[in-house]
């Protein structure tokens, strides 16, 4: 009922034109969503006799669309694994710079939670995704010529879409926030990006530097956070490490780990958290996420120890340890890799094959254009 990963998933695929227009945000009890399931089914056999494949549909200009809204409607941050991945596997050439480049500079137009105060239900009868894709389309911003799987553009689907509250759903001139987008931060700390959600999190962090204090595993996070003897103020970094695709194994939802108790107690309600874990679409705060290389393959984030200053910067996209580069070298030629934690089975064989982050977290042997050339009669 919020903008969590799943609704943000539904929004980007109605964006990227893989869904029928409206089917995004149709709540569950009401009698449209068993509609549009069967116009669905229809759809789908006149897609086979219209030879309508996939590929037409999942071009680069349809990416870009499902880029765009995903700022627009300020959905979660798994959303760019999720995105990446799929290109991926069609043979699309997408990466983390497509998202710096054509969101992170959208306004967000939804007041939706967590961003804004509303609910999906409230969303779907102001006019539901189709009028964030007018007001997108109007602007200039939608590539309304791509292909949807009605048979239909873009451009044909939502021009005419309506809008019943502008509380709701704001104009692009009068948005909810400015510059919402996901942002794409890069330096010596995640030289192959990382990321963080400025529609969810404090401004007054945007640009910050304080004093790392560093949890090594989810265990020790666990075992310390929450600690009276730890020695950490809110002007600190909180760090995470070990919870990448290959550290934890799988990534988990752990990126915006709670506040130490300590503080929660004096009323602080947000600090910078940096992690090569995810977090939920439903979650908030200052929380940098999906740092690549992620700790357990030995990227800088595995090298960070207490007690060094670390500087994030939202509107430059830098993040930086502040140490020399003599230094971050020293501590990586002492870095031990940590034992996988399964050396057979399908645990191990994820280990081995999964991509970092800023690919998309996929298996290697998946990529490339999927399913292309095959002849019909073999299916």
């Amino acid at each position: 009922m919020t903008m969590g990963t799943a609704s943000t998933m539904a929004c980007v695929a109605e964006a990227l034109g893989t869904t029928l227009p409206q089917n995004a945000a149709i709540p569950a009890p009401d009698t449209r969503r068993l509609t549009i399931a069967q116009a669905t089914g229809r759809r789908i056999v006149d897609m086979v006799r219209d030879d309508l494949t996939i590929e037409k549909i999942l071009t680069r200009e349809a990416f870009e669309n499902a880029i765009i809204a995903l700022a627009a409607i300020g959905g979660s941050t798994n959303a760019v694994l999720h995105l990446l991945a799929l290109a991926g596997r069609v043979g699309v050439q997408l990466n983390l710079n497509d998202f710096d480049v054509l969101g992170k500079h959208q306004p967000l137009l939804v007041n939706l939670m967590p961003s804004g105060k509303y609910l999906m239900e409230d969303f779907y009868y102001a006019g539901g995704l189709p009028s964030v894709l007018r007001e997108l389309l109007e602007s200039g911003q939608l590539r309304g010529h791509a292909l949807t799987v009605n048979g239909r553009t873009m451009s044909e689907n939502v021009k005419k879409a309506p809008n019943y509250n502008r509380d709701v759903i704001a104009a692009y001139a009068k948005p909810i926030k400015t510059e919402a987008g996901i942002a794409v931060l890069k330096g010596n700390l995640a030289p192959n990006g990382c990321l963080i959600k400025p529609s969810a999190a404090s401004p007054h962090l945007f640009k910050h530097v304080g004093r790392a204090v560093v949890f090594e595993s989810i265990e020790d996070l666990k075992a310390r956070g929450d600690s009276d003897d730890l020695d950490v103020d809110e002007s600190c970094i909180l760090v995470l490490k070990g919870a990448g695709p290959v550290g934890y194994p799988g990534m988990p939802e752990v990126g915006n780990f709670s506040l130490p108790k300590k503080l929660l107690s004096k009323g602080i309600t947000d600090m910078v958290r940096i992690s090569d874990a995810r977090m939920s679409g439903t979650a908030y705060g200052t929380v940098v996420l999906h740092a690549s290389p992620e700790s357990a393959v030995g990227g800088p984030l595995a090298l960070i120890k207490n007690g060094d200053q670390i500087s994030l910067d939202v509107k430059e996209g830098k993040l930086n340890i502040l140490i020399s580069d003599e230094e971050l070298e020293a501590r990586k030629r002492e870095w031990v890799a940590p034992q996988p934690v399964a050396d057979r089975g399908y645990v191990s064989m994820y280990i081995k094959e999964v991509q970092q982050a800023h690919q998309g977290a996929d298996f290697n042997y998946l990529v490339g254009a999927s399913g292309r050339g095959i002849p019909r009669e073999s299916h």
